[in-house]
């Protein structure tokens, strides 16, 4: 492998919005569309391309202030350009949407790193397993019982899931309910629910009970992430059989290492697109393994396959439903589930993920 990379010649953002294909909700928020942004990076003839999902503004962000501290540097300098771009957003904020703008840009790089060298990125990074489980994840608040049935039980039946997940918390007291059709619906597969934080400390512990009677296994963000001690007591309390499970809002290294040092979860959860792309990751990822923590991916499954083929501890990805429904729409190359799990095309370099230009256009915001 050489030391050194070509210059990068070309850095750019773009942003898609793409409509939902019905109203989605969960316990804290509602929305009818979702914008996905994208960085290329070039260098030596070679485009590497990354994603986030953010608001529009992450594309002005990489167009505006990250290209130029990326451009013409060593193309293999990962590291180096990461703290860079990091340092840039000292005075603005390291969080937030300029997090996801860097997470873009860092996946492009990473897809452009192993494109020069000819590999998969998994093969860039070295491989722990050769394909990652994943969970389907949908069952929207917003969604009729019977869509919620559905697409809960097509994801055991057609996909092979061994996990399916739904979210709980617009109408609390409607849960129980909906939790009872959603285990009919799959029958022995194991059922998460997540919260999005909507629920104060008690009565959340009052739901795992009830919950874990209904064969619930995982509870993801039962109170709000940023509440370590609900976290903690939900994590002591709730039955033997149910993980408490958080970390989708990590942004930097330091998030990850308070939430493990707090005791607060049974899973870490990162994401790629939020906490400062592959490089981020496999940051979160290493953290997770010094606390003996399992680690499971946040959506964006093409943009997370590689790295999670890679890191230790490694549970399972989220299976969205938008952004699987997105990412298929948009790109050559994303994958497809076979007996519950995806793994990397090794006949493609990179991620394997080609823009379909075509028909982004028409989502172009």
């Amino acid at each position: 492998m050489r030391e050194t990379g070509p210059a990068i010649d070309r850095v750019t953002g773009s942003a898609f919005r793409v409509p939902t294909d019905a109203p989605e909700a969960d316990g804290t928020f509602s929305w009818d569309r979702t914008t996905m942004v994208i960085a290329e990076v070039s260098a030596g003839g070679k485009s590497g391309l990354g994603y986030s999902y953010a608001d529009a503004a992450a594309a002005h962000l990489i167009n505006d202030l990250f290209a130029g501290q990326v451009l013409r540097e060593d193309a293999f300098a990962i590291p180096r350009m990461w703290d860079k771009l990091v340092a840039r957003v000292r005075n603005i904020g390291w969080r937030g949407i300029c997090a996801n703008a860097i997470s873009a840009v860092d996946v492009a790089l990473w897809d452009l790193k192993a494109r020069l060298l000819g590999r998969p990125l998994v093969q860039v990074l070295g491989a722990a397993r050769s394909a990652v489980p994943i969970y389907g994840s949908g069952g929207f608040t917003s969604y009729p019982l019977e869509r919620l049935a559905e697409q809960l039980a097509r994801w055991v039946e057609d996909d092979g899931c061994e996990w399916v997940k739904m979210k709980v918390g617009s109408e609390p007291a409607r849960d129980p309910e909906r939790v009872r059709i959603a285990r009919d619906a799959i029958g022995a597969a194991g059922l998460f629910v997540d919260a999005n934080g909507a629920l104060a400390r008690k009565p959340a512990l009052a739901f795992a009970q009830r919950f874990a009677d209904l064969g619930v296994s995982w509870f993801e963000e039962p109170v709000s992430s940023d509440d370590l001690v609900g976290l903690r007591l939900l994590r002591d309390r709730a039955p033997a059989c149910m993980e408490i499970a958080a970390g989708e809002y990590g942004y930097e290294p330091f998030y990850f290492r308070r939430m493990l040092e707090a005791g607060a979860v049974d899973v870490l959860q990162a994401d790629a697109t939020r906490c400062g792309g592959i490089t981020g990751f496999l940051r979160a990822a290493a953290i997770a393994d010094a606390h003996a923590i399992p680690l499971s991916a946040h959506t964006a499954p093409s943009a997370h396959l590689h790295v999670c083929c890679a890191a230790p501890r490694l549970r399972h990805i989220e299976w969205f439903h938008d952004h699987v429904r997105i990412e298929h729409m948009l790109f050559d190359g994303a994958p497809t589930p076979e007996l519950g799990q995806i793994r990397p095309d090794l006949s493609r370099p990179g991620l394997g993920l080609e823009l379909k230009t075509r028909e982004a256009a028409r989502f172009a915001a």
